[in-house]
């Protein structure tokens, strides 16, 4: 049997200050998933920021799962998570620090 993969924009043009979160992203059948995390504009003490996986069984209550990584602190940059063992649904939460924005691009990829 071929592994199953897929990837998902889970957001796309969307501006974060102070916090910004993705779209939730049902994954259940998934074994392994990464978010690419795309800067296409960055201002400010971005690379004091950070973005942290969530897991959830519903899509409604978010824990943090553990997993982490630095925000990319200009435009082009990329940076990645990868999980495994995270349930059903994901989604990425980033915490930027005052004076900070960025304009992202998030993709997960997912693999069974």
């Amino acid at each position: 049997m071929l592994p199953h993969s897929a990837t998902a924009i889970v957001t796309r043009n969307d501006t974060w200050e102070k916090q910004g979160a993705t779209e939730p992203h049902e994954a259940g059948w998934a074994r392994e998933a990464i978010f690419f995390v795309r800067a296409l504009d960055a201002k400010g003490p971005v690379a004091r920021g950070k973005a942290r996986v969530q897991i959830s069984a519903d899509g409604i209550r978010w824990v943090d799962e553990g997993t982490s990584c630095k925000l990319p602190a200009r435009k082009d940059a990329v940076t990645f998570a990868r999980v495994r063992e995270f349930g059903n649904y994901l989604r990425l939460v980033a915490d930027l620090p005052r004076g900070a924005t960025l304009k992202v691009l998030v993709a997960l990829s997912l693999k069974a």
